[in-house]
């Protein structure tokens, strides 16, 4: 349905019923994903690509982040802008709070090397997390989302408690590429990053946030593509794409290649396994489309 490229899909939370897509062609779109798999609805106000959204945690509403340095929060149903929010800078990555009682809370890392944090029910900014020397990539809440780490072209990692803006862990070191996209396992106790040296790194995020640099996830090629990373539900797989449109799957607990499977013409960017259903994922590429 789109006509050029798509960034990013979500499933709607809890039930996965609904697929929620950000196309190149600066559009949003929400699909049935169980029974017509045809397009709901089409949220037009971006005037460039889309490069990020998140839903809220009930999915009624959600934020969407477009080159046109525009933040919009969105009401499902209705298909109305609520609330547009801007930093000036271009956002790459975007999520909620993922606590129940913090849901107005969105962060944005920035083209500007920052991460803002917004109030959507006012549009102010409220805090800014500046210590990245690069765009920031990544942000992925870890210990009960009481802290959350990003990633940056600066090739490091950092952790901030939320609310509080010093940084309080940098993890780098020469070894280290620039990670495009980073997701945390179920259970919270460890992070993967998608490494742009082909290869998906493991860290810990219990002692320190230590690598493991036994854990490796091989065999797929990025190759410069910030192709997303994501766990099954159950924390038995990782699953990634490529820049040859191929979707991997690893076992977590020995690191091999489960499966590989040909999606897309050209770069498969983004994977989604349904939060239900175990057996199911959906795949976006720059080709346009959306397989499932």
């Amino acid at each position: 349905g789109h006509s050029k490229g798509v960034n990013a899909i979500r499933f709607f939370p809890g039930s996965g019923h609904l697929l929620l897509s950000a196309g190149i062609d600066s559009k949003v779109k929400i699909w049935d994903v169980n029974d017509t798999g045809k397009c709901m609805r089409t949220y037009l106000g971006h005037e460039k690509a889309v490069r990020d959204i998140c839903f809220t945690n009930d999915g009624r509403q959600f934020v969407s982040a477009g080159y046109d340095r525009n933040i919009k929060l969105w009401d499902t149903e209705t298909g109305k802008v609520i609330r547009t929010l801007s930093s000036g800078k271009i956002p790459y990555c975007i999520k909620f709070n993922p606590d129940d009682d913090k849901q107005n809370m969105v962060l944005a890392g920035c083209s500007d090397n920052k991460i803002y944090q917004f109030d959507t029910e006012t549009g102010d900014i409220v805090q800014e997390y500046n210590e990245h020397l690069g765009s920031v990539n990544s942000i992925t809440f870890v210990d009960e989302n009481r802290r959350f780490v990003t990633s940056s072209d600066d090739k490091s990692l950092r952790v901030w408690d939320f609310g509080i803006p010093v940084q309080i862990k940098y993890i780098a070191d020469p070894t280290m590429h620039s990670m495009p996209s980073v997701a945390a396992s179920p259970d919270g106790s460890y992070i993967v990053g998608q490494s742009l040296d082909n290869s998906i790194a493991v860290y810990s995020t219990k002692d320190r946030f230590k690598q493991h640099r036994k854990k490796v996830f091989k065999g797929h090629n990025t190759a410069g593509y910030a192709c997303q990373v994501s766990f099954s539900p159950d924390g038995r797989f990782v699953i990634s794409g490529d820049a040859e449109g191929r979707c991997f799957f690893w076992d977590w607990k020995s690191s091999r290649v489960f499966r590989k499977i040909k999606c897309h013409e050209g770069v498969c960017i983004g994977c989604q396994w349904h939060p239900l259903e175990t057996s199911k994922v959906a795949t976006c590429g720059w080709d346009g489309l959306i397989k499932y």
